[in-house]
């Protein structure tokens, strides 16, 4: 018989988590807190003052900017000189356009706040993810690079290669770390109002059709962040010891590739 214990970061597991403050990733601090293990939430400053979580430690910091990252991350080694863990949660969608009406910095920015921030952040963590154990690095993509939504192209192609840039560190860093990707469909969180933090109004419409949305979706029903929750806990932890490089899609069955 399975061992359930195994799915679940072992308690005292010390883990990082980008993106702390989000639907997603702050369910995510709170399931680790829960579980006896040390965490250290990372988010832009105003999103850690508008949701300050439980985590142990937190660092502020602007993904966009190589220097605000390199100094959070020397902040995170004072703090704990290794890493068991690793969750990237960051991200955003950008506005809702046909491709011809981006404008050259939107692309830019939908470009620096996705891919470039999660290889920049990526780059600088291996230095505490690397040490005489194993850990483990759970990055956050999007369905949509897989059944790509019309009107967001820089974010598909940043999430799609986010995804082929973690696959190749992946390689890199094995097998003393190991990557792998949960792939959500649309998950009931600020996310779909612009974004913890990007946003001035957290009852904004939704950026689409709720119904036409949930006719695709064979299990009929919107994602909460629980259920993406449950497969980064089981990446971060050892029932997924001989995962790699793989994506777990969270969709509800509306991407079943």
């Amino acid at each position: 018989m399975a061992d359930t214990t195994k799915f679940m970061p072992p308690a005292g597991s010390r883990i990082a988590v980008l993106g702390a403050c989000g639907g997603i990733g702050a369910d995510v601090v709170r399931a680790l807190v829960d579980g006896g293990c040390t965490v250290i939430a990372m988010d832009l400053p105003g999103s850690l003052a508008e949701a300050p979580g439980p985590a142990h430690h937190a660092i502020a910091f602007d993904g966009r900017d190589p220097e605000s990252i390199s100094t959070a991350f020397a902040q995170m080694a004072q703090i704990s000189p290794r890493l068991d863990g690793l969750v990237i949660a960051s991200g955003f969608a950008g506005p809702r356009q046909p491709i011809d009406q981006w404008e050259i910095d939107q692309i830019d920015d939908v470009l620096d706040g996705n891919l470039r921030l999660m290889t920049l952040c990526l780059r600088a963590a291996v230095p505490l993810l690397k040490h005489d154990g194993t850990a483990s690095v759970v990055m956050l993509t999007s369905d949509m690079a897989y059944i790509p939504q019309a009107g967001y192209a820089p974010y598909v192609a940043a999430k799609a290669g986010m995804v082929a840039m973690g696959q190749s560190v992946a390689r890199e860093l094995a097998p003393g770390v190991r990557i792998n990707f949960v792939s959500p469909g649309a998950v009931d969180t600020p996310f779909l109002r612009g974004g913890r933090g990007r946003t001035l109004d957290p009852a904004a419409p939704l950026r689409f059709d709720m119904d036409a949305y949930l006719a695709q979706i064979p299990l009929a029903r919107m994602a909460t962040a629980s259920d993406v929750t449950g497969p980064i806990l089981f990446l971060l932890g050892p029932g997924s010891s001989y995962m790699t490089g793989n994506v777990l899609h969270v969709s509800g069955g509306a991407y079943m590739g």
